[in-house]
């Protein structure tokens, strides 16, 4: 066989999200893309803001020499200064741009953090349910993905937290607001952890990270907040990206902070900057750099997404769904009628709506629900909704 075993494992049982999407094009292609409802793929569909567009356009005129040329590996010392001004407001602690590294978006940087802080068979503590890559990311640099399940409102669940760390735990990697389920974890559970993490750091004589994944942070709901994670704990890097919140997934653009106090940090950085050029990125995009530094206060209309929050909540209940509201991000994950996710989706799919099975998130018996789609493509879904609880409730 050409390729290695391991990758045709992760083949086998690669992304329910993208297994979902492409067979959300098949569909399209055979009943017209106007008759298929699909919410399978968090691609943001709302334009970018019209500043964006006048500031790219202004910067795509320079010529000056040497633009396009190579830079430190951690990106422009000006675009993380413009970052960190932010972020200090943001996490209510003086960052600096020495604490941080522009990246290949947020998953480079998870990436680059893995590879930085793991050695072969360190545990990663991931929070279910969880974005699906994150097991790969740690597979990536030789750790171990222990998954822990957050609470019936997918809170965190400090004592199945406890319970599973050891010797081995290097870090617990949260995403709030959360893909897939809109939470938005409270400053009180975060600060808990915090403690959680000093203390168990204490006893195996190790530091635990908590790495904090916050595209969503912008994108919340019904005076929602996201807290402070430098606030909660001292050992923590946040990583991001401008995917969600310029609405710019294909620019991969994003940049990771660590905390100013964080232990050894000097050499962190160092390990950081050097992950970012080894694993093939060198450095974020050059262009991009350029253009997000002038849009640090500016955002996608956030309206939009909360409008759609309130429709689609509004037919799921009407059909007959359980689930949570989500405070942030662009997803809803309700129960199933049936314990067996893959095969409600299955008819879903005979209704021509695309779900993505809870089981691709560590959480089955759920479904999760993309709504940046058109307002019309939400609401003619309500009788297909309707028709499959129907149908799940005869089985």
């Amino acid at each position: 066989m050409s390729i290695s075993e391991k990758m045709r494992l992760f083949a086998e049982k690669s992304s329910w999200i993208r297994k979902m999407f492409e067979e959300g094009a098949r569909m399209k292609a055979e009943h017209g893309s106007e008759n298929v409802f699909d919410f399978s793929l968090g691609n943001p569909d709302v334009p970018p803001p019209q500043r964006y567009n006048e500031v790219i356009r202004e910067i795509v005129k320079d010529e000056s020499s040497g633009i396009h040329s190579y830079m430190p590996n951690g990106g422009y010392p000006w675009v993380r200064e413009a970052i960190a001004v932010r972020m200090s407001e943001e996490q209510e602690i003086t960052v600096n741009q020495g604490d941080m590294l522009m990246t290949c978006g947020a998953a480079g940087g998870l990436n680059v953090v893995m590879k930085s802080l793991l050695d072969p068979g360190d545990e990663v503590i991931l929070l279910a349910p969880y974005f699906v890559e994150y097991n790969f990311y740690v597979d990536n640099h030789g750790g171990v993905s222990r998954i822990v399940a957050t609470d019936e409102q997918f809170n965190l669940d400090l004592e199945a937290i406890e319970r599973v760390i050891n010797e081995k735990t290097k870090a617990v990697i949260i995403n709030s607001p959360n893909n897939p389920t809109g939470q938005i974890y409270s400053a009180e559970s975060l600060q808990a952890l915090g403690r959680l993490l000093t203390k168990a750091g204490s006893k195996h004589s190790s530091t635990i990270y908590m790495i904090s994944d916050e595209p969503y942070r912008k994108i919340i709901f019904d005076d929602n907040s996201v807290p402070s994670i430098f606030s909660a704990y001292r050992n923590s890097i946040v990583v991001s990206s401008y995917s969600k919140d310029l609405s710019l997934p294909g620019e991969r653009i994003g940049y990771l902070a660590v905390h100013p106090e964080i232990e050894d940090k000097a050499n962190l950085v160092n390990a950081l900057t050097l992950a970012n050029r080894i694993l093939g990125f060198v450095n974020a995009p050059a262009l991009m750099q350029r253009v997000v530094a002038e849009l640090q206060e500016v955002s996608v209309d956030n309206s939009i997404y909360a409008k759609r929050k309130e429709l689609f909540c509004a037919i799921l209940e009407e059909a007959g769904f359980t689930f949570t509201a989500p405070k942030g991000a662009f997803y809803i994950f309700p129960q199933t009628p049936i314990g067996d996710d893959v095969k409600f989706c299955a008819i879903l799919q005979e209704e021509k709506i695309l779900a993505v099975p809870g089981s691709g998130f560590g959480s089955p018996g759920h479904i999760r629900l993309a709504f940046c789609v058109p307002d019309d493509v939400i609401s003619r879904s309500a009788p297909g909704f309707k028709k499959a609880m129907e149908v799940a409730q005869r089985h």
